[in-house]
């Protein structure tokens, strides 16, 4: 099965998308972006890959009519199956990595000691995996980085605590270990992975098995479908950096427009708040691109910005934009830099004001920042499409809809939820109609 690869390389987070030959998606995948930006876009596309395999399981078992009316209850249980696979293969490389970790003078009398408390943390962590794939589990976040490490922490402290061994030894043990981990792309075999999966259901809930096994062929048919990757376009803040030659690289302001066009083809402007970068785009009803206007390469009211804010509350992203939605009295904020945001917070907040209040305050900033971004490159037109990370945050949605109503009037704004993939979906059909053209993946480096 031919198949058409975008990736968008961002400051924060990498994506890819798949197409089939008729401009359909296929799979979606993201990671987060880390210091090997190879690595990074081959792990984007292999999710996209994962994502794509539960897409034709869908359309084959639909089919074939088997499940007797289980079908999502069996894919939302083969997923969290094969994610927890997958989350155990990185356990163990993690382990691994750690246990070469620990040589050299620091470790001197206590490498034994430090041996045994890595042992019984990644015994602990192993343990409870499956509960952070159980039905109905919350994580802050599916990237393998942030769910090992906050358990690492908590499991570290404890055990160090308990074998009166420095904490910090086996704090920094982790700390040089996820980034071997992290450049270092988990094994191939997605088959046997999903075979994996599927034994872990039906271990868990034998009453299925007769029922799985009316699909059985169908499963195997399914991950015997090549996914060939036909052609490859990369995009993003980071595409400079991506291992593709020229033929192969295409702007985000082009990726974006297009993306935006394929979701929604009346659009005709187009905001994009990404994590390093805003963008005002218009485009004609081709999806070509006719005028835009980008911030400078200050991070300022991007998603940097609000990852900064984050950090200097003690809160994760996702909480900025429920809790800002709490107030009724959003501050004045003078400034939407980086660098002076930390202190005007603290000032405020030592100030007595409210933390929701500033908060209202910071994403009311940033949206004015970006319509006055848009307004550079041609105003607001009917329709209008909100993309990128930030499109996400309900807080910067609720004044981006005021604002352009109180300088636009009544204007349909589309809001995608998968809005963060824009750019690779619009890389993605740029692949498919390089390779309709005649290009071929021979001109990739």
């Amino acid at each position: 099965m031919k198949t058409f690869v975008g990736i968008d390389l961002g400051s924060t987070t990498t994506k890819a998308v798949l197409l089939d030959e008729n401009s359909h998606v296929i799979g979606r995948g993201i990671t987060n972006s880390r210091s090997n930006y190879a690595t990074a876009a081959r792990v984007a596309s292999e999710e996209a890959r994962i994502d794509g395999r539960f897409t034709l399981f869908r359309r084959a078992l639909t089919e074939a009519g088997g499940l007797h009316g289980h079908l999502d209850e069996f894919l939302g249980a083969l997923e969290r199956a094969f994610r927890l696979e997958q989350f155990l293969e990185q356990l163990d490389d993690l382990e691994a990595t750690c246990r070469g970790q620990v040589k050299g003078d620091r470790f001197a009398g206590v490498e034994s000691g430090v041996q045994d408390a890595i042992g019984v943390v990644f015994t602990n962590l192993r343990k409870e995996a499956p509960e952070l794939y159980a039905p109905g589990a919350k994580r802050k976040s599916d990237f393998f980085r942030d769910i090992a490490g906050s358990r690492y922490h908590n499991q570290a402290e404890e055990v160090a605590r308990d074998a009166k061994l420095p904490y910090d030894l086996l704090l920094n043990v982790y700390d040089k270990s996820i980034i071997e981990v992290e450049n270092r792309p988990p094994s191939g075999q997605l088959s046997e992975k999903f075979r994996r999966a599927l034994g872990r259901i039906l271990a868990a809930d034998p009453t299925i098995k007769a029922e799985v096994s009316e699909v059985q062929d169908n499963i195997e048919k399914t991950l015997g479908v090549d996914l060939e990757e036909t052609y490859l376009v990369g995009t993003g803040y980071g595409r400079v950096t991506l291992p593709f030659s020229k033929d192969h690289i295409r702007s985000e302001i082009l990726c974006h427009g297009l993306g935006a066009h394929m979701m929604y083809p009346k659009t005709r402007t187009v905001l994009d708040i990404g994590g390093q970068d805003t963008k005002g785009i218009q485009v004609d009803p081709h999806g070509i691109v006719e005028n835009f206007q980008m911030n400078d390469r200050c991070a300022a009211g991007c998603g940097r910005y609000l990852g900064y804010i984050a950090d200097e509350m003690n809160m994760g992203l996702h909480e900025l934009g429920p809790l800002a939605m709490k107030s009724d009295r959003p501050a004045r904020i003078n400034s939407t830099c980086t660098v002076f945001a930390g202190a005007e917070l603290r000032d405020r907040l030592s100030l007595g004001e409210k933390r929701e209040d500033i908060l209202a305050g910071l994403h009311r900033a940033i949206i004015l920042r970006a319509i006055s971004i848009i307004s550079r490159s041609g105003g607001v037109t009917d329709e209008f499409t909100f993309t990128g990370g930030v499109a996400k945050n309900e807080a910067a949605v609720r004044e981006l809809r005021k604002l352009i109503k109180e300088n636009y009037g009544e204007v349909t704004i589309n809001i995608n939820p998968e809005s963060i993939y824009t750019g690779a979906l619009g890389a993605s059909e740029f692949a498919r109609r390089a390779f309709e053209g005649g290009a071929r993946m021979e001109t990739a480096a």
